[in-house]
């Protein structure tokens, strides 16, 4: 058993945080409660809490403190090692031992040299129950040597040559800083053409004339010493060209003089570092400096960027007027390759840095004390991580453990030591030691095996006193081994209280979530284990809330009358109420013309400063209540109208009270413009994370001047205040001075955490990282953790940069996981985070879905059914189930061809689908499968169905050939899709005469094996309308129109021309005429009196056979309109130039019945244009005067 008594994951309210944090301080999982009376008999193996940094430097000046501090019960005896052998204190008169410690002080300011006492220090304690032990603490003094004395030369170059002064400081401990001076210790102005390496030297990209002095002066600071050191001054001149050429004209030819342009212009090159690329090697956590410096003319540019990756947000700073780039808290994902670019105008060079970051070892689990009791089962995690490797070793009361006294409850596996049946002789306390080449990790963990009955820490007879309706939470802290189980119970003889009604925490704690009248009585707390029970008695006391059932109210008073508010308190009779009045949020103003008298506030000789929110505060020891009401001072005669207007912006603002999560702002509004300020509007800007941005703080009271703020840490807050008022609000103030807030540990963790697989043997955790504002603090990761759901796994953390998204390998398939991410940074860790649940990967599913079973519902639709896969074969989420299916070959062996495979998605679990759209008469055959995230499982085996027969299509064609006086014949093509075995074609038609009625209709049938059908004993010269579809045994199909005219009789025409040339002739057609002009006027007259023209009667005498008008009674259509009454035929019904009739696809489209571009309805509702059946084709033009040239039609046309 390990001993952990922690309270549920359960947020409480701010009432009850100290209760908490006692029973936190009291019972913690690292440590045995610390009570007194504890303490007094219970043993405690030993735990270092204090001591002195692995590298430690010390003042050579000052004693030298070697700290190490220990807890435990008995106290711990303490000793040292020295370069690893037994330090012996009693043998040096110098060195002595702290009383109760093991802190050495040693006294080498009377005598001896701290070089003496230079070396590895370890320190030990012990008691009766183990030996915890000390880091490896390595002492060494501090040193700051001088500069060798050396000559240093006069420097002379021409202006524009480049320049490196070296500074070459001494090796110290630590290592100096650099800086350069002047004689009058002023510093040496820098800038992007002058500036200080990282190695201390002093670079110059060109020099200038205002570049010579003679007192260029390194010095060196030696920060643990207080000590300073410089080097002899360089002297530089810096001469012109001209002046060069002078000094050397008398001793040298032309050719020797120099150019003036040479030294002007040239591109860069690299001071430092040399050639085109080099290494750096940094570890984990550090500061990753790049430096490159270069020299040119004009001065160089220096860029940075990282060839495979971009430069971290928030960690990436540039130095030394951008030639040092520096990313703090360096990692792993940091490596890569880093260029660096110099340019000017003639010219750019660039320079590659490789950088591979090192790690030394760092805790994902460090190991944790374990309380247990005889026969229990434990285990100690080390668990660390670092670049390479570390190797983890583990000690046992500071032996190594392979040559430790042997534990048969003691079995070592890897980073972990797995205990069982442990007994009070296995008591120790291990180190866990985690190294690589960069350096080590050592964490002291106990084992305390321990018998003890149970105790309650808490006083007995505590009273508790709440207010009805809120919670009450009853302390019963305690102790034992084997952990206790703590019940509660009410009354002398009640039963244990459920947790139904209550919440029962694991720290032992009683929580009643509403409390009532009937919730007062006597709770008693009971705590068991093997050993032993205690008890103890805790009372209860519920009160009466504190109303004010009588509020002030809003009042209106002329300047210098009496106005008075009430206040009338309704309060629990065992307690008292105590009233106080509030002006504004401050204090009544110390003035006899306020008077107090029990439930009310006077007010006499009213000012207008009088003005403002009057709030009366009931208090009592157990809750408070408050209400306000607003007093206006309005003048006693009438003012001319005021001007209004937004408020006029506040200022003077100044921050007070400041401390690490607030901060009090007060301001001084501005003019109100005669429109009172109802509110104030705070706003912040974070000059750290987002400059520039302003966000919405907090709005408090037009009464108010001041607000306390709450703050986020790490923080650069500026704030600004606007006012408002019933007309808008006014401009933002004058921003606030600047308050940094100190950092701490995130409040929150990262939201929309994943866990989905990528492959098979992978789990991709994701989230949303934090923002800057978020963070809290420098150095912000993220602790990232992972077990399977099922499994007994313990978790399996690894601390990762801030990133978005961590990939665990070699996980098994498609297996839940439970994943949390948690924040950290350089202060410490978030809350615990929630725990979500993922899956790892998906792989394609391993079974095909069975017993499929296929339905024909009819020749176009099919249902298909089967058998659900099992979900441990489908291997992911399922997606839903695929059927493919296709047409292998028709019915009716014409066409064996195969079509492409269609397929019809089903989501979710469904075991059953219709296939629609199905042709008839077919050979249909499906396969089903299953889908998952991952893709298809395997198909199920081939199912085959056949569709019915079901009605044809149109014939794909007809034609009308060979017209003779009396014969016509017809050839046509058979349907596309015959849908089935055709039985027979149905041909009807009946002739049209000059009018374009329709005469009587004959129906005729024609084998389905003929393709060619002649038509004898018609009348000459007559037009006739055909009527053609094929039929199956399922019905007939759509119908092909067409219309053709027999041949006319030439005898016949040759008298009609006779006859039109006769003078009698041409005069009846004249009054013919005129009798129709006559008619058609007569029309007109009665169609705008609201008449039809009455052609219904020739429609139902001829109309078509297929289609029939509609009539007006049953909301069909009715009479003609006249517009088109004078066409020969209907539009559409024209034969085409080849007298051919191809059917469109869509035999019943919308425009088949009117709906087309050419149907048009008046506003009542009725049709507009020539009515027809089913749309045919544009006739051709040259169709349109068949019957033109006929005398005999002319004269038919007037009958």
């Amino acid at each position: 058993m390990q001993l952990e008594i922690m309270p549920r994951k359960k947020r409480l309210p701010a009432g009850r945080a100290p209760l908490l944090l006692l029973l936190c301080q009291l019972v913690r999982a690292l440590d045995v409660p610390l009570d007194s009376k504890l303490l007094e008999d219970l043993v405690q193996p030993p735990t270092i809490t204090q001591q002195s940094p692995k590298d430690y430097i010390i003042d050579p000046r000052e004693n030298i403190v070697i700290q190490c501090e220990a807890k435990g019960k008995p106290p711990p005896s303490f000793s040292w090692t020295r370069n690893g052998t037994h330090f012996d204190i009693e043998k040096d008169p110098l060195v002595t031992m702290k009383p109760g410690s093991g802190t050495l002080t040693i006294n080498i300011m009377s005598e001896g040299k701290a070089e003496t006492y230079e070396g590895v220090y370890q320190c030990t304690a012990r008691n009766e129950r183990g030996a915890a032990i000390s880091n490896n603490i390595v002492v060494r003094p501090s040193r700051s040597p001088l500069w060798t004395k050396e000559k240093l030369e006069p420097i002379t170059l021409r202006n524009g040559q480049s320049l490196i002064l070296p500074c070459r400081p001494p090796l110290g401990l630590p290592p100096p800083i650099i800086f350069w001076m002047d004689n009058s210790f002023q510093r040496l102005p820098q800038s992007e053409r002058v500036s200080q390496g990282l190695n201390g030297d002093l670079y110059f990209s060109n020099v200038l004339p205002e570049d010579t002095r003679e007192d260029y002066i390194c010095y060196a600071r030696f920060n643990h010493t207080q000590t300073i050191q410089q080097k002899q001054p360089i002297s530089v001149k810096v001469i012109s060209v001209d002046e060069l050429n002078d000094t050397i004209a008398a001793n040298l030819n032309d050719s020797e003089f120099y150019s003036a342009k040479s030294n002007r212009e040239r591109p860069p090159t690299f001071l430092t570092p040399e050639g085109n690329a080099s290494h750096k090697e940094e570890l984990r956590g550090n500061v990753l400096s790049l430096e490159c410096i270069a020299e040119g003319l004009p001065t160089p540019i220096i860029y940075w960027i990282k060839e495979d990756g971009t430069l971290p947000i928030n960690r990436t700073f540039y130095k030394n007027f951008k030639k040092t780039l520096q990313i703090i808290q360096v990692s792993e994902a940091d490596s890569g390759n880093y260029q660096c670019i110099a340019k000017n105008p003639l010219g750019a060079i660039y320079h590659t840095i490789s950088v591979t970051v090192k790690a030394a070892p760092y805790w994902i689990m460090a190991p944790q004390n374990l309380v247990l009791s005889p026969g229990e089962d434990g285990r100690l995690i080390c668990r660390a991580n670092g670049n390479p490797k570390p190797r983890i070793s583990w000690l046992s009361n500071g032996v190594p453990i392979e040559i430790a006294p042997d534990d048969p409850s003691r079995n070592i596996d890897g980073d972990t030591i797995i205990f069982s049946n442990v007994q009070e002789r296995s008591s120790a306390v291990y180190q866990c030691n985690a190294s690589n080449e960069y350096g080590y990790l050592l964490a002291n963990a106990f084992v305390n095996v321990l018998a003890e009955p149970p105790r309650i820490l808490t006083s007995a007879n505590t009273l508790y006193q709440v207010i009805t309706d809120r919670p009450a939470l009853l302390d019963c802290a305690f102790f034992g081994s084997p952990l206790p189980t703590v019940e509660w119970f009410k009354g002398a003889k009640g039963s244990a209280l459920r947790e139904d009604i209550y919440v029962l925490h694991e720290n032992g704690t009683l929580e009643i979530p509403v409390a009532q009248k009937d919730s007062t009585g006597t709770y008693t707390c009971v705590a068991r284990n093997k050993l032993g029970m205690a008890k103890n008695e805790v009372q209860l006391e519920i009160k009466d809330a504190t109303r004010i059932i009588k509020q002030p109210e809003y009042a209106v008073v002329q300047r210098g009358g009496t106005v008075s508010f009430e206040c009338k308190v309704k309060h629990d009779h065992t307690l008292i109420p105590t009233i106080t009045w509030l002006k504004d949020s401050g204090e009544l103003p110390n003035d006899g013309r306020f008077t107090v008298d029990k439930d009310h506030l006077v007010v006499a000789d009213v000012w207008d400063d009088d003005g403002g929110t009057y709030t009366c505060v009931a208090n009592t020891t157990l809750d408070n209540v408050s209400a306000s009401a607003v007093l206006s001072v309005v003048a006693p005669t009438p003012t001319p109208a005021p001007t209004y207007d937004v408020p006029n912006p506040p200022f003077d603002l100044e921050l007070t009270d400041q401390l690490d999560k607030s901060v009090q702002l007060s301001w001084t509004p501005g003019n109100d413009n005669n429109s009172p300020i109802t509110k104030f509007i705070i706003e912040y800007e974070d000059a750290m994370h987002e400059s520039g941005l302003w966000h919405h703080q907090t709005e408090v009271s037009g009464m108010q001047t001041t607000a306390q703020l709450k703050l986020s840490p790490y923080v650069n807050y500026s704030f600004r205040v606007m006012a408002v008022n019933s007309l808008g609000r006014s401009l933002p103030s004058e921003a606030s001075e600047q308050y940094l807030t100190k950092a701490a540990e995130p409040d929150t963790n990262p939201t929309a955490v994943e866990g989905l697989g990528s492959e098979p043997d992978n789990l991709v955790i994701t989230w949303k990282p934090l923002n800057g504002f978020e963070s809290n603090g420098p150095g912000l990761q993220y602790k990232v953790s992972w077990r399977q759901k099922d499994g007994d796994d313990e978790w399996t953390s690894v601390v990762v940069a801030n990133v978005s998204k961590y990939i665990v390998s070699g996980t098994p398939t498609f297996v839940p996981y439970l994943i949390k991410v948690q924040a950290l940074n350089d202060v410490g860790f978030a809350p615990e985070p929630a725990v979500v649940m993922g899956h790892s990967g998906e792989d394609l599913p391993m079974v095909a879905p069975g017993n499929v079973r296929v339905n024909v519902v009819n020749s176009t639709l099919a249902e298909v059914h089967w058998d659900p896969v099992p979900l441990k074969s489908i291997r992911g989420h399922l997606q839903g189930y695929r059927i493919y299916y296709w047409k292998a070959q028709s019915s009716s062996k014409r066409n064996r061809r195969h079509i492409e495979k269609k397929i019809l998605t089903f989501q979710g679990s469904k075991t059953h689908g219709m296939l629609p759209g199905l042709e008839p008469f077919s050979h249909y055959t499906l396969n089903v499968r299953v889908v998952n995230g991952k893709g298809e499982g395997p198909a199920s085996p081939d199912r085959v169905f056949n569709t019915p027969e079901g009605v044809p299509s149109a014939p794909s064609s007809l034609k009308i050939v060979n017209p003779t006086l009396d014969s016509l014949t017809l050839e046509w093509d058979p349907p596309s899709r015959p849908n089935g075995i055709l039985t027979e074609y149905t041909l009807k038609y009946q002739p049209i005469n000059s009018t374009h009625e329709l005469g009587p209709l004959v129906d005729l049938k024609i084998p389905a094996n003929k393709t060619r059908w002649t038509l004898k004993n018609l009348n000459f010269s007559t037009r006739y309308k055909f009527y053609f579809y094929a039929q199956t045994a399922a019905g007939s199909g759509s119908q092909i129109t067409e219309e053709a005219v027999t041949n006319v009789d030439e005898a016949m025409a040759s008298r009609q021309v006779d006859i039109a040339t006769q003078g009698w002739f041409i005069g009846l057609m004249c009054a013919v005429a005129l009798l129709i002009l006559i008619l058609l006027i007569v029309c007109f007259i009665r169609r705008n009196k609201g008449g039809k023209y009455p052609v219904k009667e020739k429609e139902d005498a001829h109309a078509d056979p297929e289609i029939q008008p509609m009539k007006e009674d049953d909301g069909t259509f009715g009479e003609y309109s006249d517009a088109e009454d004078h066409k020969p035929l209907k539009k559409g019904s024209r034969t085409p130039s080849d007298r051919t009739v191809k059917k469109e696809d869509s035999d019943d489209s919308l425009v088949d019945y009117g709906e087309g571009v050419n149907g048009q309805f008046n506003e009542d509702g009725s049709f507009i244009g020539q009515y027809s059946g089913k749309k045919e084709k544009e006739p051709a033009e040259g169709n349109e005067s068949s019957e033109a040239p006929s005398p005999v039609n002319a004269m038919n046309s007037f009958v």
